[in-house]
């Protein structure tokens, strides 16, 4: 696996890009969360590398301070990514995550359609990659504040898969309802519901996370990226 330079047009950004065996295929912007580009998003991309796609996890933090690599273990890590979190800027996330998307399609590796997914922070903007970009298709698992940007939904024109945890708590539960109550009947928009799981669930090694769950929820998003990016 490697690193590639991505030109923002607001300075240059790297981003861990993984390929398949066969070495070319669909492409997939995967979205980190509030932990930089460390070993869980690496080890996400490199999952999907083997399913087929070509992988681009690009540092979204670079602005604030690039390379950031850190856990869920330990209370400074955690203190640290909060502050990531509340710095992060969310509009030159979507500017950057825009410019890895025209990159992905420009590159030699990528045959087709890209698509994306993303995770926590990654998982909002999953969402607003599908209502302000053209990428193919996006996943979104457990995306935080979604209920606060749901005017954004009458600009999606692609498929858009979102996993939402019932107990997470991030996202309350009448943030939840705010969230079916819009999308629910969007005809581009499928949500998923795991009501007996908390924020991360999907995360390997992580405090709340649900093998089984999450087994389930990577099924369905696999389904959906053969079914759009094929």
């Amino acid at each position: 696996m490697s690193t590639i330079t991505i030109d923002t047009g607001d300075g240059l950004m790297n981003a861990y890009l993984a390929l398949p065996p066969g070495g070319h295929g669909p492409g997939i912007v995967l979205i980190q969360e509030i932990f930089g580009i460390n070993e869980v998003m690496r080890d996400l991309a490199d999952g999907l590398a083997t399913q087929g796609y070509v992988v681009a996890c690009p540092d979204l933090f670079w602005r604030i301070e690039p390379g950031i690599d850190i856990s869920d273990k330990t209370e400074a890590e955690w203190a640290r990514a909060f502050d990531l979190f509340k710095t992060f800027h969310v509009e030159h996330g979507v500017r950057d995550l825009r410019a890895t998307l025209a990159a992905l399609r420009a590159h030699s590796a990528v045959t087709g359609k890209v698509g994306a997914v993303g995770y926590c922070l990654g998982g909002k903007l999953a969402y607003l990659m599908a209502a302000r970009t053209d990428v193919d298709c996006a996943v979104g698992y457990y995306g935080v504040g979604l209920q606060d940007m749901l005017s954004e939904a009458s600009q999606i024109r692609k498929p858009l898969m979102l996993h939402i945890a019932g107990r997470d708590e991030f996202t309350p539960p009448a943030a939840q309802a705010k969230v079916h109550a819009a999308l629910d009947a969007h005809p581009h928009i499928t949500i998923h519901d795991f009501p007996s799981n908390n924020h991360a669930f999907a995360r390997v090694g992580g405090a709340h996370y649900d093998a089984d769950e999450a087994l389930i929820a990577n099924g369905l998003t696999h389904e959906f990226f053969k079914r759009h990016l094929s």
